[in-house]
């Protein structure tokens, strides 16, 4: 090409367009003519408000911060947040990341695109499943596998297999590595939502944040700043927090309860026990405080106190420290070992914990009141319940506590307890504690050489049971056989002997109006044979310590001891927390303590005894 012919080119290029001078241009006149939008296309905003659980991932993650989290006027249930996405349509990019990290799925986007108006606030929209128009809308963009953001599935950790634990008590969760952990934390997106359904109030996101850093150090200092018992709750608390994780929604749940385990696990005592005592606390008390029962209320009590500058005395009836901790929840599943890790660091801090010590017996309650400025109550449920059938108070039919004891205490070298190992065992109930007995008489079976040969039975169905899923599920990896939707008619026996229980046909537990009221279909009669009966229906607490001078004046409601907001009852120097306040739950118990701890230095910064 010559520079005349680059020239030319130059020159008259613009002449080409000339031939299109005339030709009717393609105008669309918004709004009066609407062009239908393609499938996946990325118009205005739709939220389900009925799935929103108001977590804010969708803001957090918004590139150009096109999206608040504003309160609004609904009611919702714990473990969600009356907050739902407005969104800016002056800053929106229209890129669909909010939608992708949706955890409930209930925000989309839909074809609508056009949106005319002179009021600026407009185009600050709130969202709801009307669209911004509030008419229905086809939607456009929706989250599919190839724009997934969120890690549904939890990282595998290694346990025994049914086969290998019920050989034995040994810890079957081996936990996380540091790598697994790391994996699992990653997962978290800071939703907060399990604060809020923690009874004891964590700041789960900042310690799960911890491991993720790999500063286990300061994940430690997380935890001790609401939870003394972190080495128990990492392994047996009821998880509440895990029943809301956001991710939950549409995948497994963060493993909150076995991070906070790993980074126990991690630590040194006398590390943690430094940790401890770097805690902040308010104001330094002065005065003395007795604790009667050392189960998880109790020892919470007693750390927040001693971290007040209080001086601390827990009685204990038993001869080891630790309540249910100790002597009901089964080895396998809490190792002496873990509990003695917290015990240590409570006891690092000044507390004195005087075990076989029993109130009313050894020592009276008036006896405290005049030796120390205010007491606390924490005695748990160990008092068991009956179904008061017909030979229900035969030899061969056991209360599940006693029995769990026995066998911890014969697990921790005391042969003088060994307890009698069944060839057979009927469990009635489908709690945790009946689950806790038929899991553990199965390993003794197992340890003496015999079959296993272990039933429960229980009123509600295979669905409704009570009783974790997990230890369902492991109980039948076990060997365990379950008999649901039956009821306990009669013991019977045999030469004086129990052989079986015979049961009806459980038709539905509850009325109506949700209430216990268990209906049966005595046509449908079945024997279930066992040559021991074990009854785990429940449990009730035993307030033979408290003289009649003192249950005079204070409240009960239905068995449990009536207490102010900070755990007072209607005497001033009495408190009390735990199993005789809310029912049996370690994680509420911790969380009654600290409350309770609280409700004493307030009575007592007023120099009133």
């Amino acid at each position: 090409m010559s520079v005349y012919d680059d020239f030319k080119k130059t020159f008259w290029g613009p002449t080409v367009a000339w031939k299109r001078l005339f030709t009717k241009p393609v105008t669309i006149k918004v709004p009066q003519v609407y062009r239908e939008a393609a499938e996946r296309y990325r118009g205005f905003h739709v939220n389900d408000w009925d799935k929103c659980s108001g977590c804010g991932t969708c803001a957090k993650i918004c590139p150009t911060d096109a999206i608040k989290m504003v309160p609004v006027d609904i009611t919702v249930d714990i473990g969600k947040k009356a907050q739902r996405p407005a969104i800016d349509y002056g800053r929106c990019s229209f890129c669909g990341m909010c939608v992708d990290i949706c955890t409930t799925g209930s925000l989309n986007m839909t074809r609508e695109y056009i949106h005319i108006s002179d009021d600026p606030d407009s185009f600050f929209f709130l969202p709801d499943e009307t669209g911004i128009h509030h008419d229905s809308q086809p939607i456009g963009y929706s989250r599919d596998e190839n724009s997934e953001l969120l890690d549904l599935e939890r990282v595998e950790m290694e346990e025994l297999s049914g086969e290998e634990r019920v050989q034995s008590f040994i810890e079957f969760v081996k936990g996380f590595s540091k790598e697994q952990a790391i994996a699992e934390a990653a997962r978290c997106v800071d939703c907060e939502l399990c604060i809020d359904a923690c009874p004891a109030k964590m700041d789960i996101p900042r310690y799960i944040e911890s491991v993720f850093k790999n500063d286990t150090k300061k994940g430690v200092e997380w935890i001790y700043r609401t939870n003394p018992l972190p080495s128990v709750c990492g392994r047996v608390c009821t998880h509440k927090c895990e029943t809301v994780c956001s991710i939950g929604n549409r995948g497994e749940p963060v493993a909150i309860r076995w991070l906070k385990r790993y980074l126990m696990d991690q630590e040194k005592t006398e590390d943690v026990i430094r940790y401890a005592k770097e805690q902040e606390i308010v104001r330094k008390g002065s005065g003395r405080v007795a604790i009667i029962g050392s189960g998880p209320a109790g020892l919470s009590a007693a750390y927040y106190l001693s971290l007040m500058g209080y001086s601390v005395t827990v009685y204990e009836s038993k001869e080891h420290a630790g309540g249910v901790m100790r002597y009901g929840i089964p080895r396998y599943r809490l190792p002496d070992e873990a509990l003695d890790a917290d015990l240590e660091v409570i006891e690092a801090l000044g507390v004195k914990i005087e075990c076989g010590k029993t109130v009313g017996k050894d020592v009276t309650i008036e006896h405290l009141h005049e030796k120390f400025d205010a007491v606390f109550l924490g005695t748990g449920f160990m008092k068991g319940r009956s179904t008061g059938v017909k030979g229900a108070d035969s030899e061969g039919v056991l209360m599940a506590m006693p029995l769990l004891e026995s066998i911890r205490d014969y697990l921790r070298g005391d042969s003088s307890k060994k307890p009698e190992v069944p060839e057979s065992l009927v469990v009635i109930g489908g709690g945790n504690v009946a689950m806790d007995v038929a899991r553990s008489v199965a390993r003794l079976q197992k340890m003496e050489g015999m079959p296993i040969d272990v039933k429960v039975t229980c009123l509600e169905s295979s669905d409704e049971m009570p009783a974790d899923l997990e230890e369902i599920v492991e109980g039948r990896e076990e060997g365990i056989k379950f008999f649901p939707s039956r009821g306990p008619k009669e013991v019977c026996l045999k030469g004086g002997k129990v052989f079986g229980l015979s049961t009806i046909a459980c038709t539905a537990v509850f009325d109506k109006d949700g209430r216990f009221n268990p209906r049966f279909d005595e046509s449908d009669e079945s024997m279930i044979e066992g040559k021991m009966i074990v009854e785990a229906i429940g449990q009730a607490p035993d307030y033979d310590y408290l003289p009649e001078s003192i249950r005079e004046k204070i409240q009960f409601v239905r068995g449990r001891i009536l207490v102010n907001e900070k755990g007072q009852t209607d005497l001033p120097w009495l408190f009390a927390g735990g199993d005789i306040v809310n029912g049996p739950d370690i994680i509420h118990g911790v969380a009654d303590g600290h409350k309770a701890a609280v409700g004493i230095d307030e009575y007592l910064s007023k120099g009133v005894k």
